[in-house]
């Protein structure tokens, strides 16, 4: 049966019946009759997994508010639903929005939810397409970075809130959507503030769109204001409670604290998983060592413990609900994410560990790096982290009931970089949205840096309004410092070689650092793909392994990373990015060069173009011991232990200069993946007015000394660098 769900409405939903003649039908007719319930949105009959699921999700605590929120939704063009990770409103809130859209025909459009986390998106969409009785990619489905899995009908579509930012680019006023709901909107993400503000202006010029906010708990008086000027409606879920809650104090030395609670449970406690709230990703590794170590040695009776690490960001190793550890396995689930929200599917979790405190990057503008503080959660925080224990478990809380917590988290857009989202909003101006509301405005110093930066790369005209060149840069899903790099690329014939870096260090890292008594093997591994012009170069030498071992057939892909210490989902990931920027290339009809890695001539032209976006990121060898001095900042860092010219590698030498991709300044003061250049290369690439800007140093002198004399492009290049004397004449006149 084909599916056209324009043609169906609200009325259609109990069409269907087979029956001739109602008073010659048997009892057993009338319940053949019933199965043949035909779905609203596929037209098909109900399977019985629907009816079964439909009994599970009305005893969601969400299901008593279907009427108010229905009611509410008919009414008004903006509606807030609070409530916690496990009273079902972001699985359904948007089924019953989808019916919404049903009942107007899809006149308006349908329904799109957005998502902080991009395995939540997928999780979610997987168990709606279930619950509704559909195919995912079809009617339900979902759109993630590198991955899309649905179609122009589907009738609900989550994805990541980034994603539906960078879908306003071609469809400014979201004309495909009768309904956007944000979820998890009490995050304060900086592209969830950004897609509120932006629809603030959409819902007055597109009266019949529908805007839904949930929340895990209840938003202040500002973020119900924003779109209304008054309270929007704000409809409350019953929370299903928490169990006990359990205070203690425990000073600084909450991991050894958690760890003991841990062991506690496991020989004392019932059945159940245990979550546990640390604060560093280091902590979450360190404890599943411990835990994996002590886990072995427990007594057989106990059952199995198993930790598993859930690093913020990462592919999560969380189960949809029915497919749960069976047997005596209890889970420990070790994560710092100060998203409670995904452990929603998680319904054998009992006992919550929670530090009470959170890790967070702070954008400092003024030496362009982030500094990482330890602060407390906010109360809603640690509400909704109580109650993912359910009302017959238990929360441990390390710290004293008498802490004052911040009321709320502070919003991401106040201490973060934010060049890529005025990249964005430039860009949107030019689609017609002028004007970005935002529930808190961000950090005036870091507008001006990221408006200084922007004009640096040449994105900006003479009148502050994005170039040509920024309209290209922001076609591309990259920082902006990287998407000018793949423009030079197109100049400097070196495309296939910068886009492979572009995709490397856009994906999460490579290298697995293992445990201290296999570091020196993994040391040894990682040198086989050392280049000895730097790590932009190295990254290049570990992707083309990495293809080179996917085309043989007799070698195991993941065996080969796993002996080679590197993390195959990340690769994988740099390959599907990889693919994209190249489609996105060809798609605006930027030309790509044939791969030349290797030569002499390729090495220095992928130096410019890395310059070329790069060049706000340099540094020199101070004293020849290592000590780097930062050209922006006059900040003074390392090389970090994991480049090619840290210690693992003492025989390649330290160089006079560097390029690298970033300053990690409050972790360890490192500067990672860096590359060699000469000073000469820098003055070449560097726009004049950025180097006149630099604060005064000896570093500044050299290159001003050199500047003096500038007769280097009439000199013959070193071997290193050489080119020919015809193509240095157009070394600064595209992309500068």
């Amino acid at each position: 049966m084909e599916r056209d769900v324009t043609s169906l409405s609200g009325e259609d939903y109990f069409e269907g019946k087979l029956c001739s003649d109602a008073e010659s039908l048997s009892q057993g007719d009338k319940d053949y009759d019933d199965i043949l319930e035909l779905n609203q949105f596929d037209g098909l009959p109900y399977s019985s997994r629907f009816y079964k699921l439909l009994k599970e999700r009305k005893e969601l605590p969400v299901w008593k508010a279907k009427s108010e929120f229905m009611d509410t939704l008919a009414k008004g063009r903006f509606v807030v639903v609070s409530g916690s990770a496990k009273s079902g409103r972001s699985s359904q809130i948007p089924q019953w929005c989808a019916e919404f859209c049903l009942s107007a025909r899809f006149q308006h459009g349908t329904v799109v939810c957005t998502q902080v986390d991009t395995q939540q998106a997928v999780d979610l969409a997987l168990r709606v397409a279930d619950e509704m009785d559909v195919n995912i990619g079809h009617e339900v489905g979902y759109s993630i970075p590198l991955e899309t899995c649905c179609t122009n009908d589907s009738v609900l579509r989550y994805c990541t809130d980034d994603m539906l930012l960078r879908e306003m680019m071609s469809d400014p006023l979201l004309e495909h959507y009768g309904v956007v709901v944000v979820d998890q909107a009490h995050q304060r993400t900086v592209a969830t503030d950004v897609l509120q503000g932006l629809l603030k202006d959409v819902a007055l010029q597109r009266p019949e769109l529908r805007v839904v906010l949930l929340t895990s708990d209840e938003p202040g008086p500002k973020q119900l204001a924003h779109f209304t000027g008054s309270a929007a409606p704000l409809i409350r879920l019953e929370s299903p409670g928490a169990g006990e809650v359990v205070y203690s104090s425990t000073g600084d030395g909450y991991f050894c604290s958690a760890l003991r609670l841990v062991l506690e449970i496991h020989r004392c406690e019932g059945e159940g998983d245990v979550v546990v709230f640390l604060v560093t990703a280091q902590e979450i590794d360190l404890a599943h060592d411990i835990l994996s170590h002590e886990g072995q040695s427990s007594p057989p009776d106990l059952g199995e413990l198993l930790p598993v690490a859930v690093h913020p960001g990462q592919p999560g190793n969380l189960p949809l609900e029915g497919e749960e550890e069976t047997g005596r396995t209890r889970r420990v689930f070790l994560t710092s994410s100060p998203n409670e929200d995904f452990f929603w599917a998680v319904s054998s979790i009992r006992f919550v560990i929670d530090a009470g405190l959170e890790k967070r990057f702070v954008y400092n503008p003024r030496i362009r790096t982030n500094s990482v503080i330890t602060q407390p959660i906010s109360t809603g925080q640690a509400e909704s982290r109580k109650q993912l224990a359910g009302p017959t478990g238990k929360c441990f809380c390390l710290y004293p009931e008498d802490r004052q917590l911040p009321a709320e988290a502070r919003p991401h857009i106040m201490e973060s970089d934010i060049t890529s989202t005025v990249l964005f909003l430039k860009r949107m101006e030019i689609a017609g949205l002028g004007h970005c509301d935002f529930i808190d405005r961000p950090d005036p110093g870091g507008l001006m840096q990221a408006l200084e930066e922007l004009d640096y790369l040449a994105a900006l005209d003479n009148d502050g309004n994005l170039s040509e060149m920024g309209i290209i840069m922001s076609e591309f899903p990259l920082k902006p410092q990287m998407a000018k790099t793949l423009l030079a690329s197109c100049e400097f014939d070196c495309v296939r070689e910068v886009v492979i870096i572009a995709a490397m260090l856009a994906a999460p890292s490579c290298f697995v650092v293992p445990s201290a008594d296999l570091k020196p093997e993994a040391n040894q591994c990682h040198l086989k793909f050392q280049h000895p012009e730097g790590d932009h170069f190295t990254l290049i030498n570990i992707f083309k392994a990495f293809k080179r071992s996917q085309q043989d057939p007799h070698c195991s892909v993941e065996k080969w990373c796993q002996d080679s210490f590197l993390n195959h989902t990340s690769l994988l990931m740099a390959d599907a990015l990889r693919v994209e920027l190249i489609d996105t290339l060809k798609r605006i009809e930027l030309p790509v060069s044939l791969p030349a890695f290797g030569s002499r001539r390729n090495t220095f032209n992928v130096k410019r173009a890395l310059l070329a976006g790069f060049f706000m990121q340099v540094a020199r060898d101070v004293d020849g011991s290592g000590n780097y001095f930062i050209m922006t900042h006059k900040h003074v860092a390392q090389i970090h232990p994991l480049s090619g010219y840290g210690a693992k590698n003492p025989k390649l030498g330290l160089p006079d200069w560097v390029l690298f991709h970033e300053h990690s300044f409050s972790e360890d003061n490192c500067l990672r993946t860096a590359t060699h250049i000469t000073p000469e290369e820098f003055i070449q690439m560097a726009p004049q007015y950025f180097f006149y800007n630099l604060p005064p140093s000896e570093s500044k002198d050299i290159l001003q000394n050199i500047l003096n004399h500038s007769h280097y492009q009439e000199e013959t290049p070193s071997p290193s660098q050489e080119t020919p004397q015809e193509d240095r004449t157009s070394d600064r006149c595209v992309v500068q």
